[in-house]
């Protein structure tokens, strides 16, 4: 299982620098647009693609953020278990936080084939696609779901072991 934990963690490692150049490149892309007006000019594509570029690395960062324990959580309970008890209390919230984002997943992937066969686009001047927008929120979310299994057959730290 360690190939399986270790490839895993590298994929969500990459997503994160994807999902880093993604941003960087809305941040430039807002940047250029702010300087574009000021000088009296007039676009049309760059709020929309600035959007997408966030949604896309909000999503893709998803599995990194997990792996890192980068999201809010809340451990008062944990903090006063025992060491068994932390243990099982955090493979019962990885189990529930893998099936959430399974569920999240199919749903997000009905919702973007369902769009791509309608060929729904937005309501704006440059009109894109929204089915790649869509497509973020199944990838992103099924990659963290595996990002959990990942984390539910990882080994546990020796020191962990001995507290218990």
């Amino acid at each position: 299982m360690r190939p399986f934990v270790r490839a895993v963690d590298r994929l969500s490692d990459a997503l994160a620098v994807v999902a880093a150049v993604l941003l960087i490149a809305a941040s430039i892309v807002i940047t250029w647009s702010v300087v574009y007006r000021a000088l009296g000019n007039s676009t049309f594509w760059e709020i929309e693609f600035s959007v997408y570029m966030m949604v896309a690395s909000l999503f893709l960062a998803s599995p990194y953020t997990l792996k890192t324990s980068g999201h809010v959580g809340v451990d008062l309970l944990s903090h006063y278990l025992p060491q068994r008890w932390r243990t099982r209390l955090a493979i019962v919230v990885a189990i529930v936080g893998l099936l959430v984002c399974l569920y999240l997943a199919v749903l997000g992937g009905e919702l973007t084939w369902e769009s791509m066969l309608r060929g729904e686009r937005t309501e704006s001047t440059w009109a894109p696609y929204k089915w790649p927008l869509f497509l973020m929120m199944p990838l992103g979310l099924g990659l963290t779901a595996v990002q959990y299994l990942a984390e539910l057959v990882r080994s546990p730290e020796p020191e962990s072991l001995a507290h218990e």
